[in-house]
């Protein structure tokens, strides 16, 4: 699969924006603050629904319109997908595919699949819990529509129930109170779910991620993904009934699979907290091209990459190893100048330079001689 155009209107800084790509090397280059991670995002937009900013609907929007239009057009297995999405500010958004508009997000899902890796993927080790269950979030809602739709009710049902302790710290109520069994029965059916699958997700990262750590390391680290539940399938029931008092006090739910965790251990040793940066940047690398390799073993096709200002954060050799383990799949990259692509001699199809949120074509000067 790959991306062939792209059209934006209203999109954050760009009011017109028509561009296509090649099905293999994309640069899009250019001063800080032009735009061009926003070309990104649109695409990842399109693909998932959701910004991987976490931005809403309609931050997108430019500031002085009240709705935007993203086409992207997709080829998969030498079929295209036209996938049109109208965003507005007071309103749901809008999706449609080849023209027919779709009543639920979900069966946008699988059309398309994108990667997306930022500078900021390569700090995952070293942040918080909430960007490693983001991680696992991210990927396996684009490749798992029974996770998606797990999650989705996941999340309603925590809301709901907080608000419900809310309700009951300022001003007990017992039939208020009653009802938190149905909640908590919900919550605790779905949660289970996401446990397995997470399980699962880590379980396939571990089998992929050992021989790409290794090489990237010369051998000389063993790296293992383990994945640390809040609270496990057997006593999730037990732990919800036991910390009742203390969620109402709090007005939160304190426990379950959004308060889970993975660790990465190198040698036996916590990258997360004892692993140099080199060690946390390596094994962000190492899991993201993991990522990579297990979507192509799901989806049987190639993902297409979304890569911001990614290369200028690693050294040489990494560079070089990114670039030779996606020779094979559409990327889009972002950065600020073309010299690191010169210098080392890495072959591009197409180059886009971006200035205040205008595309232009990039063309090589070639000499008179030739």
């Amino acid at each position: 699969m790959y991306i062939e155009s792209l059209e934006l209107e209203n999109y954050r800084n760009y009011k017109n924006l028509n561009i296509t790509f090649d099905k293999d090397k994309n640069i899009i280059y250019g001063d800080n603050a032009q735009g061009k991670t926003n070309i990104l995002e649109s695409l990842y937009y399109c693909g998932t629904t959701k910004s991987h900013r976490g931005s809403r609907d309609r931050d997108v929007i430019n500031f002085d319109e009240n709705e935007a239009h993203i086409k992207v057009v997709v080829r998969k297995n030498d079929v295209p997908f036209r996938i049109d999405m109208h965003i507005r500010k007071s309103k749901p958004k809008v999706i449609a595919i080849n023209g027919i508009p779709i009543k639920r997000a979900i069966e946008l899902f699988g059309i398309v699949s994108f990667i997306f890796f930022s500078p900021e993927d390569l700090m995952i080790i070293k942040n918080g819990p909430s960007d490693r269950r983001k991680f696992i979030d991210m990927e396996l809602c684009q490749i798992d529509k029974i996770y998606l739709s797990d999650l989705t009710n996941y999340n309603k049902i925590i809301t709901q129930r907080n608000k419900l302790l809310k309700d009951l710290n300022f001003k007990f109520d017992k039939s208020l109170y009653n009802t938190l069994d149905i909640w908590d029965m919900q919550l605790i059916s779905y949660g289970k779910k996401i446990i397995k699958r997470r399980e699962e997700f880590i379980d396939q990262i571990n089998d992929i991620i050992i021989k790409i750590h290794s090489n990237l390391t010369g051998d000389r680290e063993k790296i293992s993904v383990v994945y640390e539940p809040n609270v496990n399938e057997d006593n999730y029931e037990k732990m919800i009934i036991s910390l009742r008092e203390k969620d109402i006090k709090y007005r939160t739910t304190n426990v379950g699979p959004h308060r889970d965790d993975m660790a990465f251990y190198s040698n036996g040793i916590d990258l997360r907290k004892y692993g140099s940066q080199g060690q946390q940047r390596t094994a962000a690398l190492s899991l993201k091209l993991s990522e990579i390799e297990l979507v192509k073993s799901i989806i049987h096709d190639n993902p297409i990459l979304l890569l911001d200002d990614v290369l200028s954060e690693l050294d040489v050799n990494r560079q070089k190893y990114l670039i030779e383990s996606i020779d094979v799949t559409q990327t889009i990259l972002t950065c600020t100048g073309l010299d690191e692509f010169i210098e080392n001699q890495i072959e591009v199809d197409k180059i886009y330079k971006i200035i205040n949120g205008t595309a232009n074509l990039y063309e090589p000067e070639r000499s008179s001689n030739e």
